[in-house]
């Protein structure tokens, strides 16, 4: 017997994506949007004239939650057609409106304009949720804009920055996913009513030729389903061109999450930066000391499985055929899907890694101090050469310094000496306090402050400003 124990379960599920999205990839929000859809067809149709009654509709109306899945199962082993299967059980409750559903329409109608709603109504979620991250993001940016930290080029110590500077980094690379987001909002249009080969063939002969009522048809249809705007052209399907752009804007909030959980996997090595770590998590089964950053390997974890997802769209476009092949199916019914529940589950789990980011200034401040007398040489060598001391010798001399303060630091595993090294060089004749202000790591960290309040303020803030009304609650990881 079939139970969920010994049967594969999709850890998107079970694990990972949220109940809102869930749903709406679920068979009763699909379902119900076909019989919605039939229901717009008839009272639109009824609208330009044709013989559809009240009482049809108001029957059909009765039964759009009320779905009778295990007739509907039972006729497609019959019938192996999904959406003839399901024509036929709701006819099965609406006897009366059964010689009306679906009239016209090819199987697409159903198919590709849920799919168009679902990708509309889930992005939107992905929206309001990509909005969630980034206030907590900015929060961590303003939080940290003026604390001194080094920069890496090539994982390699380079020039200061600040926390919050580099923060603004993957800020700014999630607030171009909410453009690209917006974007594909703005261009999810409706399929409408097209027919079997995008003619309009069948409509126009329900309608006598006149194709000014099916125009409106498909217009009136669209509004009441939500959109303001139809696909000029269609095949029997919309172009899948349109799954690739969906998908590849998923892969562009995934790409710029996978890069960001790096980030602090990295500075978790480093013991600058921390994710959460709750009260009884088990970092390791083996060694009970380990703090691992599991939520940000979930992060890119997942989000490879995003960008591989491309590819099944580009291939599912190139590979159509004509005005239809049913090769899209099966392949549509597992990447649209799971690439939305996937992005569900990675900005859920970016939100709760913001929310509770801890950054150790000590240990930041420590290792400037380890890097940053090295690169300031050059700075030292001015100010004692302003004092009176000869450029060529003082270069020699921190040259000297320099490489011998390095090898105790990589060879004998000693803290860098080189200040102390340079204030018991009388040739440079600097005292304590100056060699101090010398090195104060806020003289090197440039505009970094100055960019981060820019960001936020041109950019960032008037975001959320304009989306003040929309309210989301965080959602609780499961695991």
């Amino acid at each position: 017997m079939i139970n969920e124990t010994n049967v594969y379960q999709n850890p998107l599920v079970e694990r990972y994506a949220s109940k809102e999205m869930l749903y709406l990839f679920s068979h009763d929000y699909k379902f119900s949007t076909w019989r919605k859809l039939w229901i717009a067809l008839a009272e639109s149709q009824k609208e330009l004239g044709l013989e559809i009654s009240d009482l049809q509709i108001e029957e059909l109306k009765e039964y759009v939650e009320d779905i009778n899945y295990s007739v509907a199962a039972e006729k497609e082993k019959e019938i192996r057609h999904d959406v003839m299967a399901h024509v036929y059980a709701y006819g099965i409750q609406c006897p009366t409106a059964r010689p009306i559903i679906h009239l016209g329409a090819t199987s697409a109608f159903v198919g590709d304009n849920t799919d168009l709603v679902q990708m509309k109504h889930a992005m939107q979620l992905i929206h309001n949720k990509t909005l969630l991250l980034m206030k907590s993001m900015a929060n961590f940016c303003e939080k940290y804009k003026d604390l001194p930290t080094l920069g890496f080029t090539h994982f390699q110590p380079a020039q200061l920055t600040t926390v919050g500077k580099r923060g603004s980094l993957w800020l700014y690379d999630i607030f171009m996913d909410l453009e690209n987001i917006q974007h594909q909002l703005s261009r999810i249009k409706f399929r409408g009513v097209k027919g079997t080969t995008g003619t309009q063939a069948s409509f126009l002969k329900l309608f006598n030729n006149d194709h000014k009522k099916v125009e409106a048809l498909d217009q009136k249809i669209a509004q009441r389903m939500g959109f303001s705007e139809r696909l000029p052209v269609t095949g029997q399907t919309y172009s899948r061109k349109i799954d690739y752009e969906v998908v590849s804007t998923l892969s562009g909030i995934a790409q710029s999450l996978h890069k960001i959980s790096n980030d602090i996997r990295l500075l978790q090595h480093l013991k600058e930066i921390e994710e959460p770590f709750e009260k009884h998590q088990v970092g390791s089964s083996a060694m009970a000391y380990k703090r691992n950053p599991m939520r940000s390997e979930r992060i890119a974890a997942l989000s490879r499985y995003i960008i591989n997802l491309t590819q099944n769209t580009a291939m599912t476009q190139s590979s159509q055929w004509f005005e239809r092949t049913l090769d899209d199916s099966a392949n549509k019914r597992l990447t649209i899907p799971e690439a939305f529940l996937a992005t569900d589950a990675i900005l859920d789990i970016a939100i709760n890694v913001f929310d509770g980011l801890v950054v150790y200034e000590k240990m930041i401040q420590r290792h400037i101090e380890q890097e940053l007398p090295f690169m300031l040489t050059e700075n030292i060598l001015m100010e004692a050469v302003q004092k009176g001391g000869d450029r060529q010798e003082l270069h020699e001399r921190i040259r000297v310094h320099s490489m011998e303060a390095s090898r105790e630091v990589k060879k004998e595993g000693k803290e860098n000496d080189l200040l102390a090294r340079i204030l018991e060089d009388d040739a440079f004749d600097l005292s304590e306090k100056e060699l101090n202000n010398i090195l104060h790591p806020n003289h090197y960290i440039g505009r970094s402050s100055e960019q981060v309040t820019q960001l936020l303020n041109d950019y960032v803030y008037p975001v959320f400003k304009e989306f003040e009304h929309i309210s989301m609650q965080k959602t609780d990881l499961k695991v």
